[in-house]
């Protein structure tokens, strides 16, 4: 390990990449701790604190929500709108044929930055209509003239963030959004961690020691579980062409256990997030029975136990949903048809797109359980130790360590590559 840390120092590029990415960062995390003027601070670190919901989502803006600073909502509404041209790929074919080349690909990331724009602008609405309608007196100056400055302000904190993130993954060294994310939940450790020693005495040594090794298996479970796989056998037939030989190659198709990575995760927040964000608007409404009913939808997913099994079943569905999204067996089958490649005892063609439908299906399985697992785990944490640590949880772990493992493989190529330049 340290004989690649001194590698990665000593060759100028890849150290001069990694400070730049690292001084960005530094940048984000900045403008993180810059309040939109007009919010009383205490009185909305109380409101987050004191909702479940909204302190997982705070998670992913790097805590920038619950500061309500420039850059509030995060990279969310470009994750957003990642995911809507991700699922308009499978229904409109123009989209689909685009992303097949280099030159379609980099229009439908233009018109994804396009779509983060509006985007943006109707969840900065909608984030600062739930604040103002919490009854906590968090915004101390509601005007239309205040509001639309704050729409703006949070909008621009969103591309700027973009921005930065498509900076740092030019250059090589982990994907941007990604990082960004990463940086925002490793900077609310500390304070995590503060706040559980300040709050320590002796009758919590038990739950302590039992969440530090929750934590611990945790952490484990998520690199055996990302970096799990399985390798179906590929042969390649024998091909002669002029005077020389090609193929006959005995290779293997990886198929990843948790190919849907945390986007599953993400799907079902948006979802959980909907009815309660809807019935906050309706609360104060001059018909009882409308009233009553937004109440009703609060309270029903205030109660751990029901968001705890949804979260967990949604997160279920939405890994398989987006498996089928990502994975292409048919696709894969006709490309290895072509490259003159066959599963062993598989026929060529649509056997093997069945084939590999019914192994990822199996596989998926595994993932699928595991993957909700990790999303209630801060609400197992809380039943068994008495502690709630959003920061400490399942998601947060799954993220930070996806994101260490994904950022040391594209380190470790850029140094393989170099090797290679040698000779």
């Amino acid at each position: 390990m340290w004989n690649k840390f001194s590698k990665i120092f000593k060759d100028k590029d890849i150290r001069n990449n990694i400070l730049f990415v690292l001084g960005l960062l530094a940048v984000f995390r900045v403008a993180a701790h810059i309040p939109i003027p007009g919010i009383d601070a205490e009185n909305l670190k109380r409101f987050f604190s004191s909702n479940q919901i909204f302190g997982l989502v705070n998670i992913f803006s790097g805590g920038a929500m619950s500061t309500f600073s420039v850059v509030a909502l995060g990279v969310a509404p470009y994750i957003t709108s990642s995911i809507i041209f991700q699922l308009l790929n499978m229904i409109i074919p123009k989209l689909e044929a685009m992303n097949k080349d280099e030159a379609g690909r980099k229009k439908i990331n233009q018109y994804t930055r396009l779509l983060t724009v509006p985007l943006a602008f109707l969840q900065s609405y909608g984030m600062i209509t739930i604040i103002s309608r919490s009854g906590q007196n968090i915004i101390l100056n509601l005007t239309p003239f205040s509001i639309f400055s704050m729409m703006m302000t949070m909008t621009a904190g969103t591309i700027f963030l973009m921005w930065i993130g498509e900076l740092i993954s030019e250059k090589k060294v982990g994907n941007g959004i990604s990082l960004l994310i990463f940086a925002g939940i490793v900077d609310q450790l500390p304070g995590a961690m503060q706040q559980i020693i300040l709050t320590y005495d002796r009758s919590q040594l038990v739950n302590m020691a039992t969440f530090v090794a929750i934590a611990v298996v945790t952490i484990v479970g998520v690199v055996m579980m990302n970096e799990a796989q399985r390798n179906v056998p590929v042969s390649y037939a024998r091909r002669v062409r002029g005077n020389k030989m090609y193929g006959g190659v005995e290779t293997h198709l990886p198929l990843r256990v948790n190919i849907a990575g945390v986007i599953p995760i993400i799907f079902a927040i948006s979802i959980i997030l909907f009815p309660p964000l809807i019935a906050q608007f309706f609360v104060g409404a001059k018909t009882a029975w409308v009233a009553g009913l937004a109440a009703w939808i609060i309270a029903v997913f205030a109660n751990q136990l029901f968001y705890g099994i949804l979260y967990f079943v949604m997160v279920f569905g939405f890994t398989y949903f987006y498996t089928s999204i990502i994975f292409n067996p048919t696709q894969i089958a006709e490309n290895l048809q072509k490259a003159g490649g066959f599963v062993p005892g598989i026929r060529p063609g649509q056997n093997t797109a069945n084939y590999l439908q019914y192994v990822i299906n199996r596989i998926i399985l595994g993932g699928a359980l595991f993957l909700g697992a990790l999303a209630i785990l801060p609400l197992i944490m809380q039943q068994i130790t008495g502690l709630q640590s959003l920061v400490v949880g399942g998601t947060s772990l799954l993220i930070v360590v996806s994101v260490v493992i994904e950022t040391v493989k594209q380190v470790e190529s850029q140094l393989l590559m170099r090797e290679y330049e040698k000779y």
